[in-house]
């Protein structure tokens, strides 16, 4: 192997990998706050925990971490848009959206896959990022809404296999 790893060879090469998509949000003092993110993944069963990697870069995480609750909505094949929206620097990341705030101040968007209902537990310093591990406190399932995917810088939809 002779690929140097500079941040643009890792990126692409990290862009192979697919991975769902999830919202992050919250009420914070009576505003939407929420970020999309690619880096999420279920840790233990038992406690009940999940963990996202946020870029240290991020000025929406910190606003974040003021409320008591932070929702994870695993956003469907019909959240390709709000996942763009919701990970931009810029403009309002709620356009087109309907969300759904928790009594706990956690936010949600409305038509995601799954709603966890979660309280920070850890952050772990990792590189320029910072692993955040997340205690689920409450959830919701909707079985009928498939995941839209993030693969190679594009958000794609699963095709179900005929039979």
């Amino acid at each position: 192997m002779t690929a140097e790893l500079d941040p643009a060879t890792l990126r692409d090469a990290f862009g192979h990998f697919p991975s769902g998509v999830v919202a992050i949000g919250a009420d914070v003092d009576g505003t939407r706050v929420a970020m999309a993110a690619s880096s999420f993944v279920s840790v233990s069963l038992e406690p009940p925990l999940v963990a996202v990697c946020i870029q240290n870069t991020s000025t929406t995480w910190p606003r974040l971490t003021e409320a008591a609750a932070i929702g994870i909505s695993v956003l469907g094949e019909s959240h390709d848009g709000a996942a763009r929206s919701l990970a931009s620097k810029t403009g309002d990341r709620f356009a087109g959206l309907t969300t759904t705030t928790s009594v706990s101040g956690a936010l949600f968007v409305d038509g995601a896959s799954v709603w966890l209902d979660t309280q920070v537990e850890q952050e772990v310093p990792a590189g320029d990022h910072m692993m955040v591990l997340l205690r689920i406190t409450d959830l919701q399932v909707r079985e009928d809404v498939d995941p839209v995917v993030f693969h190679r810088s594009s958000f794609r939809k699963l095709h179900r296999a005929a039979g």
